[in-house]
């Protein structure tokens, strides 16, 4: 069906969506050709209109007078190797060095609404799925865990590299990996800083399925199919989990609030380092692919 019709825009500049009418899919795919893989504002700013148009729609598009459920919502990325590398890491080290503590909340901020927006379901019967095919650090592990059900392929890199520079992930790292996986778990990679590869984090319990390379857009519709029957009382055990285990917007607020005044107490030694991963963001996430679980220096918060 066309998009465009429907209610839905389909005229972004950092997002791809299509529907599957077969399986009463939307997919919303990262589609950032020639720049950084992040969290930038405008990436953001899409995200929001985007969440507000589905949920506006309550879960189903018109093509003309015919009625489309939207049953699932799959956030992937057309980046080769990345799922996203999280935060704009230049313009964080920007704010942060001249102290506008108040652009760096409304970033920190716009980001959570993001997330919340996602952990809701845009308000609407729609089970969320994230499939990665590649590095998701950061606040872009942070996007695949506000997931329902995490879908990776066997190249998949996962982490937290913020302690490395003296940080931590504060848009819901701590919370998510927490409630999915357990406290140990989260201390374990939210302090240690380092890179999981996909079987690491299946047996983590951060990953739901895992799938060899190329099978993941397979391993989405055949979920799919496997758990048609089950959708409804699958969505309503997640509500239920929810409503046992809530991730509150108070929460997430109050740790991003304490991620800002973080990032303006770093040192010069520490934003050196913080450069090393903004030269990576912006000259090497093109050019290294990963391969064997080894994965360059392209790291983000």
């Amino acid at each position: 069906m066309n998009i465009e019709n429907s209610g839905l825009s389909n005229s972004f500049k950092q997002l791809s969506i299509r529907y599957d009418e077969s399986h009463e899919v939307l997919w919303t795919c990262f589609n950032q050709k020639n720049m950084i893989p992040c969290f930038n504002h405008d990436l953001i700013k899409e995200l929001t209109q985007h969440q507000l148009e589905v949920q506006n729609t309550g879960g189903v598009l018109f093509d003309g007078e015919k009625a489309h459920q939207i049953k699932y919502s799959v956030a992937a990325s057309v980046t080769p190797n990345v799922f996203n590398l999280g935060g704009h890491l230049a313009m964080i080290r920007e704010l942060a060095i001249n102290r506008h503590r108040e652009a760096l909340l409304h970033y920190a901020t716009k980001g959570i609404d993001v997330l919340a927006n996602k952990l809701s379901r845009f308000n609407a019967p729609i089970i969320n799925i994230s499939l990665v095919q590649g590095l998701a650090l950061g606040a872009g592990l942070e996007a695949t865990l506000a997931s329902d059900v995490v879908i990776a392929e066997r190249k998949s890199v996962f982490g937290f590299p913020e302690i490395l520079f003296n940080m931590f992930p504060g848009m819901g790292g701590y919370s998510l990996v927490a409630r999915k996986a357990g406290v140990k778990i989260a201390d374990e990679m939210i302090l240690k800083g380092k890179q999981y590869n996909a079987e690491q984090a299946f047996e983590m319990g951060l990953v739901d399925v895992l799938v060899e390379d190329g099978e993941g857009e397979k391993a989405v519709y055949n979920w799919i199919e496997k758990n048609r029957r089950f959708s409804n009382g699958y969505l309503a055990a997640q509500k239920a989990k929810n409503h046992i285990n809530p991730i509150t917007n108070d929460e997430l607020m109050d740790i991003t609030r304490l991620w800002v005044d973080v990032a303006l107490k770093l040192s010069d030694r520490e934003y050196s380092i913080m450069d090393r991963f903004i030269y990576s963001q912006e000259k090497q996430y093109l050019t290294a692919p990963v391969a064997n679980n080894v994965v360059p220096l392209r790291q983000s918060a």
